[in-house]
């Protein structure tokens, strides 16, 4: 097949272009050229996809069989391409998000779910909101149209090349040893995803033709966080690397040392009313339709080889916390912030 992938050289983009080329299709990239290089083998067109005019070059005298849509941030943007790309293409997969679901992480959510409310023509350049991806899925549903269009809502992403630092900052904090923070129950399950299953499972869809929507992220009670931090102790931890729990109420204290959920200890949901149903997300028809999920010690394995061997890690400052390019977050702890919490209640 001939595929085309808006994006297609970072993170889920390319793990899209190495399991398409692998499987033997023609791939073209379309993308600024900024975030990484794209793979040996694709077709790398250069281009912003917030310019009609550069979409316009894109497909002047050319046709796909499919398009894989991992880069819209915007409805604008999804609108957009779902109008240039309608008749040079059969198929249009959009990766859109649990995040765009209104009742995601207060109660459990399947495909039927309401979506947070914003228009598929709503104006470009809107700051972020989870309600973005609602508006994309919307604006290529009517701008391609829905017997033809696949919505992918992801889960949470992990794997090698990851841009969001969650995995990473964990392995590379067991990798600096010493006592380690392990925050809240660790019992409570998770579902994150191999950004290579993600883009198995898409690729497998997109060759049967297949159109609809699907919750893709792995089942529930795969996974509990204390094994997660266990797993990455194993995998990077250098020797003497001591985990040590302490309590959610602690941690959600008033004070100069109280911790941001999420970002300061990537993954941490404490047991509150608006986070009961974070891990708690129905993926059972994407897995009726042939999900299959690897263990997470294989994904932890394979994304700590990747960050001993890519180099200089310019995404990483100097008190070992990362921000993903482009994002207002930071994730992880202060060293000395650790360390006085460790002192105080481990």
């Amino acid at each position: 097949m001939k595929i085309l992938l808006l994006g297609g050289s970072s993170f889920l983009g390319r793990a899209y272009a190495a399991e398409a080329l692998a499987r033997g299709h023609q791939v073209t990239t379309f993308n600024r050229g900024r975030s990484a290089p794209d793979l040996p083998g694709v077709e790398a067109v250069r281009g912003d996809r917030d310019s009609a005019e550069d979409l316009v070059r894109l497909v002047e005298g050319r046709r796909w069989d499919a398009v894989v849509d991992t880069s819209a941030q915007q409805p604008a943007q999804a609108a957009l391409s779902a109008r240039l790309l309608r008749e040079r293409a059969d198929h249009y997969t959009f990766v859109s998000s649990v995040h765009a679901y209104a009742d995601w992480a207060t109660r459990m959510i399947t495909e039927d779910s309401p979506l947070l409310p914003c228009p598929a023509d709503a104006p470009p350049g809107l700051p972020f909101g989870r309600e973005l991806k609602a508006g994309g899925e919307r604006a290529v549903l009517e701008g391609f149209g829905a017997g033809r269009t696949l919505v992918l809502s992801s889960g949470l992403l992990i794997g090698p090349y990851e841009r969001g630092g969650r995995l990473p900052w964990w392995l590379e904090r067991m990798a600096r040893g010493g006592r380690v923070l392990a925050p809240g129950d660790p019992g409570r399950t998770m579902q994150v995803i191999d950004v290579r299953d993600f883009a198995a499972f898409g690729l497998d869809l997109l060759t049967a033709g297949t159109a609809g929507r699907f919750l893709t992220t792995a089942p529930p009670g795969q996974l509990t966080f204390g094994q997660w931090l266990e797993t990455c102790r194993e995998v990077a931890g250098a020797a003497g690397t001591e985990l040590v729990r302490v309590d959610d109420g602690p941690l959600l204290a008033e004070g100069p040392d109280q911790v941001t959920p999420w970002f300061e200890l990537p993954f941490w949901a404490p047991d509150l009313p608006d986070w009961a149903y974070i891990w708690q997300v129905d993926s059972s028809r994407a897995r009726a339709a042939g999900l299959r999920c690897r263990p997470f010690a294989e994904t932890a394995r394979d994304t700590w080889e990747w960050l001993r061997t890519r180099g200089s890690a310019e995404d990483t400052d100097t008190e070992g916390r990362k921000r993903a390019p482009g994002s207002q977050f930071t994730q992880g702890i202060e060293p000395a912030k650790e360390q006085r919490l460790l002192a105080a209640h481990g």
